[in-house]
């Protein structure tokens, strides 16, 4: 007797999909009952979802300076962000003359949200024989791949910002500024020239911040800093160090330190610019500091769409012999969207590391 047997029963992807009503084979359609036996325990959920969290937390910058806005259950993908419009100031009143009114309106922005996820399977006997937890090991890298793809996102939302300002152009071997670029192809990256993020650059950038009304937060504005460009910063006179204004409690995540009236966080992720649309005179690396007033950009926050710790056992999706489990996480997010042009300055400049730096980004 000849048995005919359908191997794709035993291949793992799809056998069994987790949907909102019951496990479902994704090539039969076949449908199976929710179990008791083999689900995470409520309190094991929590334990993973907090690590991850945690972990996530720990690597995210421009996320802190975001204005959230929540997105409840079952009201679509989209939110806006409303803005009144502002009023000029008032002019003399002529005697008996009823004046102009002006007029009174709102502007609004929109953003939707997109999920995002990724997971990683382990094998049994990686699980049952490593001296380490792996499951809790495996938690933690998903927490920084996590904040690793929302500060991406952030970043490259916020690149498409008009607002740029570009370093002047200095003589190293005496700090004179020679010429003040207009585009990176002008932007000098040599042994005897380099623009450059000095302090009289911050006090610019924070000085056109200034004119243009930009609301601080909590009395300042940041900035967020690639290292390579922290490097040539902090050897400005006027750099003050974090810890010596600040108890460790009340900095922000990546805060490194102060120049005139600008707090900086530094961020491996903050823009390393590569192609040749960003190309300087040496044909090397250029960076972008981001300056920011108060809501200068929204994420949403979706209700039941936050970052999600999930953990199959091998029982679950392991095939038929249990031979791997599965960690991974998924989100949804709008990545950034802009709320207010204004308040937030992108600054070009290059470094003494524009040669060596490997791009974060690239568009050609």
């Amino acid at each position: 007797m000849n048995a005919i047997m359908n191997l794709q029963l035993f291949a793992d992807a799809g056998t069994l999909v987790n949907t909102s009503v019951n496990y479902v084979n994704a090539g039969t359609g076949a449908t199976t009952n929710f179990d008791g036996t083999n689900t995470l325990a409520g309190e094991l959920k929590t334990f993973y979802d907090t690590e991850l969290l945690e972990n996530a937390r720990q690597e995210m910058y421009y996320a802190q300076f975001a204005k959230r806005q929540p997105l409840p259950a079952n009201h679509g993908k989209t939110v806006e962000w409303r803005k009144w419009n502002t009023f000029a100031k008032a002019s003399q009143l002529q005697e008996g003359v009823i004046p102009t009114g002006q007029k009174f309106g709102m502007s609004s922005k929109t953003g939707s949200i997109n999920q995002y996820g990724t997971y990683a399977a382990i094998s049994d006997v990686l699980e049952l024989r490593a001296y380490d937890d792996v499951i809790l090991g495996a938690t933690e890298e998903m927490g920084a791949s996590m904040a690793e793809t929302q500060e991406t996102l952030i970043r490259d939302a916020l690149l498409t910002n008009t607002n740029v300002m570009y370093c002047d152009n200095i003589t190293l071997a005496t700090g004179a500024v020679g010429t003040t670029p207009n585009s990176c192809a002008e932007m000098e990256a040599s042994a005897t020239a380099m623009s450059i993020l000095t302090a009289t650059m911050v006090n610019k950038a924070v000085t056109h911040l200034k004119k243009n009304r930009v609301p601080k937060i909590n009395g300042k504005y940041y900035a967020v800093i690639h290292p390579s460009v922290a490097f040539d910063l902090r050897e400005s006179p006027g750099w003050l160090d974090a810890h010596k204004y600040a108890a460790p409690e009340e900095l922000l995540n990546g805060e490194i330190g102060e120049l005139h009236g600008c707090r900086f966080i530094e961020n491996t992720f903050a823009p390393v610019l590569g192609g040749s649309t960003y190309q300087n005179k040496a044909s090397t690396k250029t960076y972008a500091t981001f300056f920011f007033g108060k809501d200068s950009f929204g994420i949403i926050d979706p209700d039941g769409g936050a970052a999600e710790m999930i953990v199959k056992d091998k029982s679950q999706v392991g095939g038929p012999l249990n031979q791997f489990s599965t960690v991974g996480y998924k989100f949804e997010t709008n990545g950034a969207t802009v709320l207010y042009p204004e308040r937030f300055l992108r600054v070009m400049s290059c470094s003494a590391f524009s040669a060596v730096d490997d791009a974060n980004y690239t568009e050609d």
